[in-house]
This record gives C-alpha cells, structure tokens and sequence, in this order.
C-alpha cells in the first residue's frame, strides 16, 4: 500500500511525531529498569564506572548532604544554610566537578577563590527536595510542549515517573520526610524581622487547621497570642470551630517546663526513662494500630464491594437491564470510588508498616533531647528536633469557674508521652 502526503509536509510531521514517541518509549524503559540519566552525577554521588547509569555513593563529598540535611532537621531554612556553607567554605558542587574533570572552567578558571563556596539558596533548595538521597530516582518532571516546540514546561507531581530504591541512598526516609515537613510549614518572616518559633507545629484540636499568631498592641502591655485559623478567617459564626486562644507566653512557659522536666529525666535514670518511653510509645502505638485496622478492614471490604456491583453492572447492560446512559454514569461513579479505595488502602498499608517500625523511636528521641542538657530557653531548631505537633484545645471551665486548657505535645518517634 502506497501514501501519498502533499508536499512531504505532512511525512515529516509523522517522522518527527514517531521519532519523538520511540525516544520516549526507551526512555521510559530506562526509567523503569532503574537507570540514572545525568550528565554530571549529584553532589554526593559518582557515576559506576562499570554499569552505566548507575550511581554510587562519593565517600569523598556525601558529607555535604549529610551536613545540609543535618541543618535542615535543626529549624534550618534554606537561607541559613546557604550561609553556614558559605561561612564554613563548604565547596560547591559546579567546584567539585571543576576540580575533577575540568568542567565549568569558564566559570572557575579565573575566578577569585570564595567562588568554589558560592553557595545560594536555590541550590540548597533543591538538595533539599531531591529524591535522589533516599535511593530514589524521579524522572519526567518536565517535558516539551510538544514535538514541534521543545519550550519546557513543568509537570504535575502526579505524571512523575518514580522509581524507589534505585542506588544507595544517603539520607534516611525518616530525616527526608521530616524535613519535607518544615519545608511545607517553613517558618516567615513577619514585618519586624523576627521568626515565629512555633510556626507549623501548632494545630487546632477541634477542626485540625494551623493557628495563627497574632499581637495585641491595644493594651498598655501588648502580649501576643494563637487562635484557630479557621475561626479567625470565618468569625464568629458558629460553624467554623471556636476560637481555642492561647497566649503565646502561657504556650511558652508550659512546653518549655515539660522539656526542661524530660531532660533531667535523662540525667537522673536515662534507661529507667528509655523504658517508660517505650512503655508509652507501644501503647500509643497500639492505638493507632487499632484504628487504622478497623479502617483497612472497612476500606477493604468495600473494595470488595464495589467490584462485585461493577460486575453485576457488566452483567446488567450485557442482557440489557440498564440503559447505555446508565452503565456509562454508574461506570464512572465505580471507578472513581475503585480509585479512591485502592489510594486509601495503600496509604494505610504504609502508616500500618510505619507504625511496627517506630520501636526504636524511644532510643532516637533522647540522643536527641540529649544534646540540649536542661534548656533554658525555646528556639526553632530545638522545638523541630523534640516536637512534631502541638494539639491546642478550647479552654474550659469547671463549677467554681476556674479555667484551664489542654494541650496537646506529640514528640518526635514517640508521639504523646504524658
């Protein structure tokens, strides 16, 4: 058989198309098998010199992520360890390859010397999100626009192509999810030029939201104090949750205390305390555990469900007991909700697995309170390394009208502990 196209416009529009797709169906299989494709390998990493595409730790430079991570989980922002590297005349990785193979001389060949420490905050940004240090490797994240025009365009999280596990990883999942974490509730600067220590780990008890900081300048002593967001960006309505106000100075006094009664614990009987801990943790464990089995079993079963009617429902248009319009609606409703269950029965999985694997939890969360003997004084980086969240609850009143408040502290590794 014979094509005709017109002027050959159009056969090369179709072998631009077809070369385009076949690229990226090896690529996908590269992808798949685990390859890293990089021209320069990751600061911490050197390309195999035997299998291609494959990474291998650099015993020489992993340090640097090692020391970047390591800032990260201590409250660091990307900005502060921008400029302890710098201080610290930490080299680049653009240096790194310099020195190596001689790359980037234009940059650094006659280049004054505290350019090999240029480190900005972008660059520390992006060691900070990447994968690559827990063995993983992301691929995918942008493509062209289309065949005809290579302009790159970011893409969606959800069309990345993952694969776990490709190379050795050089930062625990635990420390890289942690400082996701403080990324996602990165602490800003307000107008005065100070940070708020608590941002990101105080939440509503009642509704789950953040509260927010705010000052009173009104009073001759103006205070500062949290109430819930939600209420503060609806009002007083009566169905957007309730105030659940704190001053910030109550809040201060009463986590540093409990910190501060935690580590004379550790000087007085640190393996008395270990045990306590871990006592505390199975229980708060075996909670979760509960809850979260109750809710794969319900999930699970109507996966189950489902199905089933989605099979019924084959059966149904195959004799002609419902309509096309009808299979079509239903169809659509089955598979979003097959979609949602399969989503959520994996996410449990993984919180169930997460949850036998925190034994150890006990041990971590006191070499780290270890490090901070009797604290005087709250900092970011103290309250990120002990403290996932604090839960703030709305003040109640007893019969003789005193008021008092629960809080809630849910301790890194441990969860709540008192």
């Amino acid at each position: 058989m014979r094509i005709t196209f017109p002027n050959g416009v159009c056969s090369n529009e179709w072998y631009e198309k077809d070369t385009s797709r076949k690229v990226k169906t090896a690529l996908h299989a590269k992808f798949a098998a685990g390859q890293k494709l990089c021209t320069y390998a990751p600061l911490g990493y050197r390309k195999h010199t035997e299998q291609r595409n494959k990474l291998i730790v650099d015993e020489e430079t992993r340090w640097i992520n090692e020391k970047i991570f390591d800032l990260a989980v201590h409250g660091a922002g990307a900005a502060k360890i921008a400029k302890t590297l710098v201080c610290d005349k930490v080299p680049t990785v653009g240096w790194l390859n310099y020195q190596r193979y001689g790359t980037f001389a234009n940059i650094y060949a006659e280049a004054p010397a505290d350019k090999a420490y240029a480190w900005t905050i972008s660059q520390v940004k992006s060691i900070l999100r990447d994968e690559t240090y827990i063995g993983n490797s992301v691929h995918n994240k942008q493509t062209n626009i289309s065949y005809k025009n290579k302009k790159k365009i970011r893409k969606p999280k959800e069309e990345w192509f993952r694969v776990e596990n490709t190379h050795e990883g050089i930062i625990s999942k635990e420390v890289f999810e942690q400082v996701q974490g403080q990324i996602a509730n990165r602490r800003r600067q307000r107008k005065d030029a100070t940070t708020q220590i608590f941002a990101g780990l105080l939440h509503c008890a009642d509704c789950g939201w953040r509260m927010s900081f705010g000052t009173n300048k009104q009073t001759k002593n103006p205070y500062s104090y949290f109430n819930c967001t939600q209420y503060r960006q609806w009002g007083k309505d009566g169905t957007h949750c309730t105030s659940h106000y704190i001053r910030y100075d109550t809040l201060y006094a009463y986590v540093l205390s409990r910190l501060q009664y935690w580590s004379e614990q550790v000087e007085l009987d640190e393996k008395a305390l270990l045990k306590r801990l871990a006592n505390a943790g199975d229980r708060e464990r075996a909670s979760n555990q509960k809850k979260q089995i109750a809710e794969l079993t319900k999930a699970e079963k109507r996966k189950t469900e489902v199905d089933r009617l989605f099979m019924k429902m084959y059966e149904d248009r195959s004799s002609g007991k419902i309509t096309e319009y009808n299979f079509n609606m239903l169809s659509q409703k089955y598979q979003e909700e097959q979609t949602e269950l399969d989503d959520k029965i994996a996410r449990l999985k993984e919180d169930l697995s997460q949850v036998r694997q925190s034994e150890s939890g006990a041990a971590k969360w006191i070499e780290r309170i270890k490090r901070y003997a009797y604290p005087t004084e709250l900092t970011a980086e103290l309250l990120n390394t002990l403290i996932e969240k604090l839960v703030i609850h709305e003040p109640e009143k007893d019969a003789n009208g005193e008021k008092t408040q629960k809080i809630e502290i849910y301790y890194r590794f441990i969860g709540i502990i008192e």
